[in-house]
């Protein structure tokens, strides 16, 4: 039992140190885009696409070629998926122009999309039902990380070096994840059976699992309308330095990575109770910070607190669905999972877009009221999710109740 627990940990820690480098390279332009808009003369706004459209690729190759690529054994799976993030981010590091770059970000994000939906079951498939969550959550630490060091080292390194000798050395950090992956992932993997079309469109059409990626798109997409604009709100409206933001944006990831270790467990029994007291908070805190902004000490607070609560809700939402599919699309896990991995960078992509017209049009300083408006339509639909399953919960027993007397 206890070796068996050490080679679950250790496959836990392979698919962390993964996602710690696919984590990097998601947020890494939050930090890089000034730098990336005067080294190429463009307008923040359009250097804003290396977050949007990342978050499209991952939202397009999620669902896609998990599914074209579930006839693979899930070990050369991930083997195959890291040989292409170090490639889209050596093409990235040698770019000269935004066309190559955004290319370069889109194969990256490719990578992401399959390996978050295929690493999320394999992590769930490693420990006992009860601890699911917290699976998902150690896995999803490797992003946490990659927002308390990558990304803030990675802000280090472009400013002294240049920003594409910090996407060079993410490519590096991939090098060591692809070892990592073949050290310590076990082979003998539960398969991962081709889903048939007609096993998948009940999952489109499920009102419980829309409802659930609704959730997900606005309740974890509204933080990213403040958070892909948060360098230039820090410089241009609270009045932070080059170096403090890169500290701030150092904190900030330490929050983070408090919060999804609180989400994981809050979340492992009943997720939508603890969803809705998540989001109801971080839409308080994205209003505050609309208030908070221009006074150093109250903003930087507000921002920590954003950090906090922003990762927090991302194992309840996978658990979420995964246990919605269990119940409802036996045959199409997999996929259920691809799809809301999908469905947090739909939330990505809306929120950075939104962001960036807000930015042209109010400025920077509107993103946070903004971001609250988003979340709050999270909080209302996951009401409305809570309903529905305390309604299921109470018909269940009612149904349950005869059937004992009748045993009598």
């Amino acid at each position: 039992m206890r070796f068996a627990v050490k080679k679950s940990t250790a496959a836990l820690l392979a698919l962390a140190v993964s996602a710690f480098a696919i984590g990097t390279t998601e947020f890494i332009s939050v930090g890089l885009l000034p730098l990336i808009a005067d080294d190429l003369h463009i307008s923040e706004s359009l250097a804003g696409l290396t977050v949007t459209l990342y978050a499209l690729g991952v939202m397009v190759g999620a669902p896609v070629l998990t599914s074209i690529a579930a006839g693979v054994p899930r070990k050369t799976l991930l083997l195959w998926i890291m040989v292409v993030f170090i490639a889209g981010n050596a093409l990235a590091a040698a770019s000269g122009g935004i066309v190559l770059l955004l290319a370069a970000r889109v194969l990256s994000a490719f990578a992401h999309g399959v390996f978050m939906s295929v690493g999320s079951t394999i992590a769930a498939d490693l420990v006992p039902r009860d601890r699911r969550a917290s699976a998902i959550s150690t896995m999803f630490s490797g992003l946490t990380i990659a927002t308390v060091t990558g990304v803030p080292l990675g802000t280090l390194l472009g400013q002294h070096l240049g920003w594409r000798t910090a996407f060079a050395a993410i490519a590096a950090v991939g090098i060591v994840a692809l070892a990592a992956n073949l050290a310590l992932i076990p082979a003998g993997l539960r398969g991962s059976v081709r889903t048939k079309l007609r096993h998948q469109l009940p999952l489109l059409g499920n009102r419980k699992l829309l409802l659930a990626f609704s959730i997900t798109a606005l309740g974890y997409g509204g933080t990213f309308v403040v958070f892909t604009y948060l360098s230039p709100l820090l410089r241009d409206i609270t009045g932070y330095g080059e170096s403090s933001i890169a500290l701030i944006l150092l904190f900030y990831g330490i929050a983070i990575a408090i919060g999804n270790i609180v989400g994981g467990k809050a979340a492992n029994k009943r997720p939508v109770p603890a969803l809705l007291a998540m989001f109801a908070l971080q839409a308080i805190v994205l209003l505050a910070l609309n208030y908070a902004a221009p006074y150093r000490a109250a903003g930087l607070a507000a921002v920590l607190l954003m950090g906090l609560l922003a990762f927090m809700n991302v194992p309840g939402l996978q658990l979420y669905v995964v246990m919605l599919a269990e119940r409802h699309a036996k045959n199409a896990v997999d996929f259920a999972a691809s799809l809301n991995i999908a469905t947090f960078n739909a939330g990505i992509a809306i929120g950075a877009f939104l962001g960036g017209i807000v930015v042209d049009r109010l400025g920077v300083a509107h993103t946070p009221w903004v971001g609250a408006v988003m979340v709050a339509g999270a909080v209302l639909l996951t009401a409305a999710s809570l309903r529905g399953e305390n309604a299921e919960n109470r018909a269940r027993k009612e149904c349950q109740a005869p059937a004992a007397t009748a045993s009598h």
